[in-house]
């Protein structure tokens, strides 16, 4: 709900998502959550709402889709990602162009993915995805965009992936899974403005992708 441009920075991530195709989101939120379905009540959209009780990271809050995806395919996006309406309808295209990929994941090139998932590939189509690598240990540039496009299939994944050493349940960890038995995921490499807007440094850059 932080504002960006004179809205909030969800508001933002929703009005892309309308004009990228999208008509139905499921907003998972926690803390205060009662705000963001007040502020959205005549939103021009279909919203659901789940809220993650226990905050026990972004494999925790994908579980909470489960009811709400049924066996479609589904974006993902962390609401606290801005980046363009085209890169949402990119996503989704590459999932729905491969029958044998069971994931996409955005990617942003980066110095150095310490901060977000390092993300290993080979010809297009992911090796290796570390969540929060020490700094100055990783070989890619390419971070993890907080943008995916899913099979259904992932739930399986998410019912039994483990506790990261952070203690919570980590979407990566289940990428890694599918991986692990040899599942195809691809990257869907991000061109141009996109930013994570997670510390109070990042909102006056975030003002600029919007203006």
């Amino acid at each position: 709900m932080l504002p960006i441009a004179g809205k909030p920075m969800l508001e933002h991530v929703l009005d892309r998502l309308r004009e990228a195709g999208f008509t139905e989101v499921l907003v998972v939120t926690g803390y205060r959550g009662e705000m963001i379905e007040n502020h959205f009540r005549s939103y021009p959209m279909k919203l659901t709402y789940r809220v993650q009780a226990t905050l026990d990271g972004t494999g925790g809050a994908t579980r909470l889709a489960r009811e709400f995806v049924n066996s479609e395919d589904f974006l993902l996006t962390f609401g606290d990602i801005m980046v363009d309406a085209r890169h949402y309808a990119g996503i989704a295209a590459r999932l729905e162009s491969d029958p044998r990929t069971e994931a996409v994941a955005g990617v942003k090139w980066v110095d150095d993915p310490w901060q977000g998932a390092a993300v290993y590939e080979k010809d297009g189509i992911v090796t290796q995805m570390i969540e929060k690598p020490p700094k100055g240990t990783s070989s890619t540039h390419w971070n993890s965009a907080g943008l995916y496009a899913f099979r259904a299939s992932i739930f399986g994944e998410l019912a039994s992936i483990p506790k990261s050493p952070r203690g919570e349940y980590e979407l990566p960890t289940a990428v890694e899974q599918i991986l692990a038995r040899a599942g195809r995921v691809r990257i869907y490499a991000i061109e141009g403005a996109w930013r994570d807007v997670g510390r109070p440094e990042d909102l006056p850059e975030a003002e600029k992708l919007i203006s």
